[in-house]
């Protein structure tokens, strides 16, 4: 009774060409091989699944192959052959998290001194190395820094924090790294066609990223969802599977988000509950949503045509601004961070969604409007006829008007001026100042104003301030405010008025002087005091 191969011993590479996301640890490899550079250890570290096992038998194949050492071993002799398949004699293989104790090593130190039996060089690949004992690494210093000239050692491990240096130091280290989605999922695909089964494209890059940089576990996915989905492959299996979220329920929580409608958001999240699907998956899926939204947005020419959803992202990058989406990619990431601590997982992703909402800027909801137009700046054509027949607003016009819109967004500096009246005061509070540019522009008096000139005066106790980047920081704030070129002039010099620091001092001093007196005069503290020689400390009262 024949029995199928899984798909990821089936299609384990079987040469460095067929290896997957690895270039630069091959690329060496095959010029140390091609050049005869041959070191005595090796140490390959990485997650899972990358490969590490796998470069050590072509590696042993190559050292081992009966054509000589090559980079491209010939796969047709008995070493390759039985290197393949498990059954070389001069090929080791021990797992140190089963074999930890000093004992074994020894053991496998002592047969390292005789003659390989048939090969070139006696290989010894030690896989998880980092699980040994103390003991059986020092056991292995001596014939790891100089072993016999037969044997090579191979290293692999998950974890190479806890080798001891004096190990790393005797070893060529390479570091495997996780393999991009993109090359799992063209991997995938190939295996597909080789091995016949039908697919599409969106059920590939769920499992790729659900693989999360392992090629094994990729293949180890791809096989169950053959079996799940009756020999096909396909997105709505996928998603039933692994019970990842479907994209269409993180649209309509973006969608809703915008419109800032809660009760939506709420009812989506029932729906995943309901489906008995992973809070924590949704987070993280909604967080990769915001990543693709963001690139999108700020970077469209990063955004490849290829990707699932490509129209449906770029029509949602629109409707935010960049900033909103740093934002709640933030708000997500803590979400999913906080999601272990809240008292369940509904509760958590609520209350995760609710932050966005308290933190949506109003422009993701609000709508332009144009009742507050003056009617002297409204075209011609729009005006009633007839005083006697005065017409109401058309707001819907308005909203497709492109002459109205145009009036919104030409409202002439002078009108904001006009509205101002040229108060100093008023203006420094609307503008957008801090620190020690908004000190500087509360001691100055102004002695002119006009759309595009504004002369100031700073008292002279206060010259210090005249800094040129708090001058600038104020001339910038002027022409954002008018939204035009501004010239600014501070001179130093006498103030003939009060300054808007003065007036704040003068009703700060005024609010504490009315607090003290109605402390003094409340019925209440006058009998402690009478009565119980109470006294009154002014320096605590602060006024509300």
């Amino acid at each position: 009774m024949s029995q199928t191969q899984v798909l990821a011993r089936k299609w384990r590479p079987k040469d460095f060409s067929g290896l997957t996301g690895q270039d630069h640890v091959v690329r060496a490899l095959i010029n140390a091989l091609e050049k005869k550079r041959l070191h005595h250890a090796y140490l390959f570290t990485g997650t899972r699944g990358v490969g590490k096992t796998t470069i050590a038998r072509i590696l042993a194949k190559a050292l081992n192959c009966e054509s000589g050492i090559t980079a491209k071993p010939c796969g047709k002799c008995s070493a390759c052959i039985e290197i393949d398949s498990g059954h070389f004699v001069d090929l080791v293989e021990l797992d140190a998290a089963s074999n930890t104790q000093v004992d074994n090593m020894r053991e496998l130190l002592e047969n390292a001194l005789y003659a390989p039996t048939c090969a070139r060089y006696k290989i010894y690949i030690i896989d998880e190395v980092h699980m040994l004992s103390k003991s059986a690494f020092n056991a292995m210093l001596k014939t790891l820094e100089e072993p016999p000239d037969h044997v090579k050692f191979v290293l692999a491990t998950t974890d190479p924090q806890k080798i001891p240096i004096t190990v790393l130091s005797r070893c060529l280290q390479f570091n495997l790294k996780q393999i991009p989605p993109t090359l799992i999922a063209a991997h995938l695909e190939y295996v597909l066609k080789q091995e016949k089964i039908s697919y599409d494209e969106a059920s590939l890059q769920l499992i790729a990223h659900a693989a999360q940089g392992s090629m094994r576990d990729a293949l180890s996915m791809l096989d169950q969802a053959i079996i799940f989905g009756e020999g096909k492959v396909e997105k709505t299996e996928i998603h039933a599977m692994l019970g990842t979220i479907d994209q269409s329920y993180l649209y309509d929580l973006l969608e809703a988000l915008i419109q800032k409608n809660g009760t939506q958001m709420l009812a989506i999240a029932d729906s995943i509950q309901m489906r008995s699907l992973s809070f924590d998956t949704a987070l993280q899926e909604l967080a990769r949503l915001f990543h693709s939204l963001a690139l999108a947005k700020i970077v469209p020419q990063t955004n490849s045509n290829n990707i699932p959803e490509h129209e449906k992202i770029c029509s949602l990058a629109k409707k935010f601004m960049p900033e909103d989406l740093q934002l709640f990619y933030q708000i997500t990431l803590h979400g999913r961070a906080d999601l272990g601590l809240a008292p369940d997982e509904y509760s958590g992703f609520t209350m995760t969604l609710m932050r966005m909402l308290a933190f949506t800027p109003e422009c993701l909801i609000e709508t332009a409007t144009v009742s507050h137009i003056p009617a002297s700046i409204i075209p011609k054509e729009k005006l009633p006829l007839s005083d006697k027949e005065p017409r109401k607003p058309d707001i819907n016009a308005a909203h497709t008007s492109p002459s109205v819109l145009n009036v919104v967004t030409e409202l002439s500096p002078d009108s904001r001026t006009n509205q101002l009246n040229g108060d100093w005061v008023v203006l420094v509070n609307q503008l957008k100042l801090n620190g020690m540019a908004k000190m500087l522009a509360q001691n100055c008096e102004m002695k002119n104003f006009s759309t595009d000139n504004v002369v100031l005066c700073l008292q002279a106790e206060h010259k210090h301030l005249l800094e040129k980047t708090y001058q600038d920081k104020i001339k910038n704030a002027l022409c954002e405010h008018f939204g035009t070129p501004v010239r600014l002039t501070i001179s130093v010099g006498s103030v003939t008025g009060m300054t808007p620091a003065e007036l704040d001092t003068r009703e700060r001093q005024t609010k504490q002087l009315q607090a003290v007196a109605a402390i003094e005069t409340d019925p209440f503290v006058r009998e402690l005091v009478d009565n119980f020689d109470a006294k009154l400390i002014i320096s605590s009262i602060k006024p509300i």
